[in-house]
């Protein structure tokens, strides 16, 4: 996991040319102008999720990772903590292929306070629970960047 804020972006490049892309992308778009919904960057390779919604508690939320996909997730507009973890320490449900997602359950005391113009990198053993609350509940505007990996 990689949590740093976006104008120090160009330090990650070469993790991956799809994560560059991201990155750029985060950068240069004028992310209040998009509207919530799916938005292409590179088709399926690489595409971007507009989100606007209220953090919540974590007895709201639920532990998630991903086998085709690392997630960039970047906070535009309000403040969130992400809960993340190894999900080899986790109790998963079966893999749903379709929605590319792994629900799993268990307990981490890790987590990182992402506010505006920061990003983590969420890479498929990292467990994650993002959207919660950060003191009280405040309206977040989120953009998360799917990276297909192979």
């Amino acid at each position: 996991m990689v949590h740093d804020h976006i104008k120090y972006a160009s330090a990650y490049f070469t993790l991956s040319p799809g994560i560059r892309t991201a990155l750029e992308f985060l950068q240069g778009a004028d992310l209040e102008a998009l509207t919530p919904g799916r938005h292409d960057i590179a088709g399926d390779a690489v595409f971007a999720l507009v989100s606007d919604y209220d953090t919540r508690r974590p007895d709201e939320a639920f532990w998630e990772a991903h086998r085709r996909h690392v997630d960039v997730q970047f906070v535009h507009r309000g403040r969130e903590r992400i809960g993340y973890g190894d999900l080899a320490a986790f109790d998963c449900d079966p893999y749903d292929e379709a929605r590319d997602l792994i629900v799993a359950r268990g307990e981490s005391r890790d987590g990182v306070d992402v506010g505006p113009g920061e990003f983590v990198i969420l890479f498929p053993h990292d467990v994650h629970m993002p959207g919660l609350v950060v003191g009280q509940v405040e309206a977040v505007r989120k953009v998360v960047v799917k990276v297909r990996l192979g």
